[in-house]
């Protein structure tokens, strides 16, 4: 009997009354490790939040990190191996970049063709899940495509809303399940959290979640999965200074705030009105041990970091480190030189991370030049962007690993 027939036998087919809801949660994700490890492996880079919802499940990208939201309750209603089919579901849509890629299009009509695309592949999905045959489709077409093919099905209104027709909702807003209008299992709202996230940035998300997964699962991919895998992992060639612009973009988006020097559009002169707040503070580590003592290489970080920095009102602090800091410097965007120094002696990530903690205001955003050859934190709350030299190593599962190629470096 194989190892995954074994555990189907011993795992219960049914939800188990009493379970504690977060425990299910656990399980599920120790099964998907031992059935499907590459599935497993991919889900432990998500952060995971735990919520009240309408929905079992969602995943998303918020700010450049994969988010798993979870109702627990919602969760252990299903059997084992629902739960297990649910999380390769969602799995899958970030694979497929479904929350980025259906920006523009009618939500309802994205949400069924996503699903429709997936779920074929997907086994032991609960019965009611969208599948192409309940609209008269055939398997294996893209999302696009059943997009396409689903449009003239709704009654089109508004990119914002559900559509327009005779179609009915339930006290949640979303259109209630009916033989001709399933809808998804698993939360599609929350993909409107992955707008913080240029799509740039969003494949390098996934790619640096692929290149994980498959490292620990020695490229033991499944079949259903396998050319996409492959693609992703023979990407075409990410500009490097396109995504340090918009890891750098997203970090400055940090919310509103009021000024009397604007009207506010509902209450007028009672209410100050908001304005975004667009300064940007940034912690900019460089490491100054000798593997990464390489000219050409630091001139060229730090020469796209001026650039960008001289577009936007930001604080940037810069250290430059290997085993201790060695040197801060901060900078307004106005007084931002290009500058580089030489260090020596081995690496030790930590002290940056520590010096962040106890910086006042917080950092938005951590942006490191090494080579990763070195001890670091276990976790980490800040966004952090790994700029790694060519033959360098990301030293921890988090954070979104960005690769400077020789001939980008000197390419000014």
């Amino acid at each position: 009997m194989r190892s995954e027939e074994f555990v189907r036998g011993l795992a219960p087919q049914v939800p188990v009354p009493g379970a504690d809801p977060r425990r299910v949660l656990e399980n599920a994700v120790v099964r998907l490790l031992k059935l499907r490890p590459f599935y497993g492996h991919l889900l432990l880079g998500f952060r995971r939040r735990l919520i009240s919802a309408s929905h079992p499940l969602g995943v998303t990208i918020v700010n450049g990190t994969p988010t798993l939201v979870v109702d627990p309750d919602k969760f252990s209603s299903y059997t084992p191996f629902e739960q297990q089919a649910l999380l390769e579901h969602g799995l899958k849509h970030i694979l497929h970049l479904h929350p980025v890629r259906g920006r523009g299009r009618h939500r309802l009509t994205w949400d069924v063709a996503t699903d429709l695309a997936i779920n074929p592949f997907v086994e032991e999905m609960p019965a009611d899940a969208p599948r192409p045959e309940r609209f008269g489709l055939e398997s294996g077409l893209a999302a696009e495509e059943y997009a396409r093919l689903l449009s003239p099905r709704f009654d089109l209104g508004g990119l914002e809303g559900e559509g327009v027709g005779d179609a009915s909702e339930d006290v949640g807003g979303r259109p209630r399940e009916d033989a001709d209008n399933p809808v998804p299992l698993d939360d599609h709202l929350i993909w409107s959290e992955a707008d913080s996230t240029p799509e740039r940035l969003a494949e390098q998300v996934v790619l640096d979640l692929v290149r994980e997964a498959c490292c620990k699962v020695r490229g033991e991919v499944p079949d259903d999965v396998r050319a996409l895998v492959e693609g992703w992992l023979a990407p075409p060639v990410i500009p490097w200074r396109q995504v340090l612009c918009q890891f750098i973009g997203t970090a400055g988006r940090i919310g509103r705030q009021s000024t009397w020097q604007r009207e506010h559009r509902r209450f007028e002169h009672d209410t100050p009105g908001t304005r975004k707040r667009r300064q940007l503070n940034l912690l900019v580590a460089i490491d100054v041990s000798e593997s990464t003592d390489r000219q050409p290489l630091r001139e060229a970080f730090a020469h796209e970091l001026l650039q960008i920095a001289r577009g936007r009102e930001c604080l940037i602090t810069v250290l430059y480190a290997h085993s201790r800091i060695r040197r801060i410097e901060r900078f307004r965007s106005s007084q931002m030189v290009a500058e580089v120094v030489s260090g020596g002696g081995f690496t030790d990530l930590r002290p940056v991370f520590d010096f962040a903690r106890a910086m006042h205001p917080r950092p938005a955003a951590i942006i490191y030049l090494t080579d990763g050859e070195g001890p670091a934190p276990a976790a980490m709350e800040f966004p952090t962007l790994w700029v790694l030299t060519p033959e360098g190593k990301r030293p921890v599962d988090w954070g979104v690993e960005l690769r400077l190629s020789a001939e980008k470096q000197l390419n000014l």
